[in-house]
């Protein structure tokens, strides 16, 4: 089994910076790409940010240039960098890795989700 455990969201100001961290621990062979998903009251889940494991990333539009995804691979860890916050980035947020396990089978995984609301 595979888990991930998000941290470091909360209530900020507009204008305003958080950092998500996501930790991936259990029976990892190896972790491929790893993602930040978010999800707004009545709304779809949508892709904010994805990093693969040699580090290529992609963003939404509606972040680029004010999000940052990275990864560190030693500690199966990945990050989002959020600055400029909007109140229209209040979402819970959700982690997402592809990781080969120790089988060596590839599964995707979830984290529980971290709350950002971003108001005055």
């Amino acid at each position: 089994q595979v888990q991930l455990v998000e941290s470091g969201g909360g209530l900020v100001q507009p204008g305003g910076s958080l950092r998500l961290s996501c930790a991936a621990s259990g029976s990892i062979f190896r972790i491929n790409g790893m993602a930040w998903y978010r999800q707004a009251p009545g709304k779809q889940r949508e892709l904010v940010a994805g990093i693969t494991s040699g580090g290529i990333t992609n963003y939404a539009d509606s972040v680029k240039g004010r999000f940052t995804i990275s990864r560190d691979n030693a500690k199966n860890t990945v990050y989002l960098q959020m600055n400029s916050l909007k109140p229209e980035d209040t979402a819970v947020y959700y982690c997402n890795a592809n990781v080969e396990t120790m089988s060596r089978r590839e599964y995707g995984y979830w984290g529980q989700g971290t709350q950002v609301t971003v108001s005055s």
